[in-house]
């Protein structure tokens, strides 16, 4: 049998968790396969954007902190095995930073159960639409080339070139949810100092710039983004966490920009939200082509 009809024999499934942020028409579109992240109240658990939307996270934070969890063995079992009732022969599942969620170990132990299925399992070392962009790129190649190889190749190409940078209004809560990673901050609050953050090869957060205030803060959010796409054609995320408005402003900045292949804009999942809180602006970049 030639490679051509093995490739014709391949059915692709493209899985992912919650925390991709990518918006339904998307998902759709690509049939991606989401496994949500769930948000946990002392009184109640929801599904990450399924019972529960971002904002009303955010309204109510100062009534309680939720916790959060990955999605569960159950869910996962029962995708896999949903999955091989439907023929798919391979499936590509991307998840958020294993250092940052169990979601990435958990899939690949349930994944070996699998046997008659191609399941590889990637750690995006990343989350947001930082996460989304490598589910985008092998969604894309899926389509085009239905070749498993390519798709898993397209994937961690993003994964090894997107970029991450966030600012936070407060550092309490990646402080609260053991997630503040090489990101100091107990002086650095005291003086207003509001760090850029990036996340780094093992998907931990570290600090990549510090600025006193808020609003310079934004200022170098913006600078940062500007200078990423000032020589090379990009896709860009712009996210937020309860912080529209100022999200909003960076994306005037770059509106237009003759470098911007693709500029994407929404707000982070609520289980990103509850380990930031409100506040947080985010970009998110993947340089696609180094411009002359």
């Amino acid at each position: 049998m030639s490679s051509n009809d093995l490739t014709k024999q391949q059915k692709i499934a493209i899985v992912t968790d919650s925390a991709c942020d990518l918006d339904s028409k998307t998902i759709n579109q690509y049939g991606i396969q989401v496994l949500p992240l769930h948000i946990i109240y002392s009184n109640h658990e929801y599904r990450d954007r399924v019972d529960i939307t971002p904002q009303e996270v955010y309204d109510r934070l100062e009534e309680e902190v939720p916790k959060t969890s990955l999605p569960s063995p159950a869910e996962i079992y029962e995708l896999f095995n949903r999955l091989h009732d439907e023929n798919y022969t391979h499936v590509l599942a991307i998840h958020l930073s294993s250092g940052l969620s169990g979601t990435f170990h958990t899939v690949s132990t349930i994944a070996k159960e699998f046997k008659d299925m191609v399941i590889t399992v990637i750690d995006a070392k990343t989350l947001s639409l930082g996460l989304g962009f490598s589910v985008i790129e092998a969604a894309r190649e899926c389509q085009r080339s239905f070749n498993f190889e390519k798709v898993v190749k397209a994937a961690n190409h993003v994964i090894n070139h997107v970029k991450a940078y966030y600012v936070l209004s407060t550092l309490e809560y990646l402080k609260k949810g053991g997630r503040i990673g090489y990101v100091a901050g107990t002086l650095g609050e005291l003086l207003h100092i509001k760090p850029i953050i990036s996340i780094n090869h093992e998907g931990k957060y570290f600090t990549v710039a510090k600025v006193r205030g808020r609003e310079q803060s934004l200022r170098k959010l913006a600078s940062i983004l500007s200078e990423q796409v000032r020589d090379t054609l990009s896709n860009v995320a712009i996210v937020h966490g309860g912080a529209e408005p100022e999200a909003k402003e960076i994306e005037k900045v770059v509106a237009g920009h003759p470098n911007i292949k693709e500029l994407f804009f929404g707000q982070i999942s609520p289980a990103l939200g509850v380990h930031t809180g409100p506040g947080l602006v985010g970009i998110l970049i993947y340089p696609v082509l180094r411009c002359l």
